[in-house]
């Protein structure tokens, strides 16, 4: 199932790529953090993308919900793993990113990186399970989809 799952998070993978490589491209090259934060917010795409994901795999794919928040909770977990990693990067790297703010780490100085990681990691836990509640919500969302996005054949067009 995960293998599925993964198969499925392609496009949801490249994109979280995308906005990885422009946020930390925003902290690196010094927009302040309130004037560029919000471009590459990897919540919002993550929040969206699941809610997303959830709907059509229960329209198309017919995911029972579970499966759908399965899904959801695995596409998650990489936007968070993706946070974690580059907010250790940052620090080990010594360069002021958006992964490494105050501000992204709910605090109002520097942050050493121990508790930094610590905050990162308690975010993955609980923003994975809030992911599957956003899932949970697109699933429902999902049902106000269309049945197929493919027509059956029309008969009178077979000649």
């Amino acid at each position: 199932m995960l293998r599925e799952y993964f198969r499925l998070a392609r496009p949801f993978l490249v994109l979280l790529a995308i906005f990885a490589l422009g946020r930390w491209t925003l902290g690196v090259r010094g927009l302040d953090y309130t004037k560029g934060h919000h471009v590459f917010s990897l919540v919002t795409l993550t929040v969206l993308g699941v809610a997303f994901y959830a709907a059509f795999a229960r329209r198309w794919l017919a995911y029972p919900i579970m499966r759908a928040v399965g899904l959801a909770m695995t596409l998650g977990f990489c936007a968070q793993l993706v946070i974690l990693v580059l907010t250790a990067v940052s620090y080990m790297l010594g360069i002021d990113t958006y992964f490494n703010h105050p501000t992204a780490l709910n605090a109002e100085g520097p942050v050493a990186f121990g508790p930094a990681l610590g905050g990162r990691v308690g975010g993955l836990v609980v923003n994975v399970m809030l992911a599957g509640i956003a899932g949970a919500l697109g699933w429902f969302i999902g049902g106000l989809l269309p049945e197929s996005a493919v027509a059956a054949p029309r008969r009178d067009l077979v000649t």
